[in-house]
């Protein structure tokens, strides 16, 4: 074995030890994300129809390998996996419609989510999708946590949480949009985003998720 790649190997070992790591969706040691998950992130896109009014593009099942990297990123703070979610991202993002002059457009985190993550997921994954996020939305008022909510419950926690920021929005005013969260569930937030963009005159087109629940979706392959 050539010297540089003894001593990569070996400074690989040092830092397992020191920093031990574990497939975040499948807990093999010594591995970041094992190929076998690698391979279950390959965007295989559906689409949905939310309540007649917006159609949303997800690349992935919220489910298995999907749904554990996603919680690793999400509630473990481990943003190296928004790389690989990016990929599939960036599936459903095209699917959706985002080419040539589209604006994408990241649903915000709220301000207890940003505090304690230290990070806004949406964003992220947008850049690591290979998109300029704009920020259109801002939170306009605290929400629960809508875990645990049923979809009428969700629909009138998110009712008004949204506002629109006028100065990006004056720059993108004609421009088709395309939502873009992390997971679709019931609808409920990327539904108040689209309808929060549409009242302040904004052109949106689609909205754009990595994963959606299946157990909730009716979604069509594409």
């Amino acid at each position: 074995m050539p010297l540089l790649s003894t001593v990569s190997a070996s400074l690989a070992d040092v830092l397992a030890l020191l920093l031990p790591v574990e497939c975040a969706g499948c807990d093999a040691e010594d591995q970041v994300l094992c190929g076998e998950c690698r391979g279950a992130l390959a965007p295989r896109p559906m689409s949905r129809l939310l309540d007649d009014e917006i159609w949303a593009y997800s690349a992935l099942a919220f489910e298995g390998v999907p749904a554990r990297v996603i919680r690793r990123l999400k509630e473990d703070g481990r943003t190296g996996l928004a790389r690989p979610l990016g990929r599939a991202l960036r599936a459903a993002v095209l699917a959706a419609g985002a080419a040539g002059d589209a604006v994408v457009v990241p649903v915000p985190s709220s301000r207890a989510a940003l505090r304690r993550r230290g990070f806004a997921v949406a964003p992220l994954l947008v850049r690591r999708a290979g998109f300029r996020p704009v920020a259109l939305l801002a939170p306009a008022r605290v929400t629960a946590d809508q875990r645990g909510l049923d979809r009428d419950a969700r629909a009138r926690n998110v009712a008004g949480s949204l506002r629109v920021r006028p100065r990006p929005a004056e720059l993108v005013r004609d421009r088709p949009i395309v939502i873009v969260d992390d997971v679709l569930t019931t609808g409920a937030t990327l539904l108040e985003a689209a309808r929060t963009l549409r009242s302040a005159g904004l052109v949106v087109v689609a909205a754009a998720t990595v994963a959606a629940t299946p157990r909730r979706s009716s979604a069509t392959h594409r």
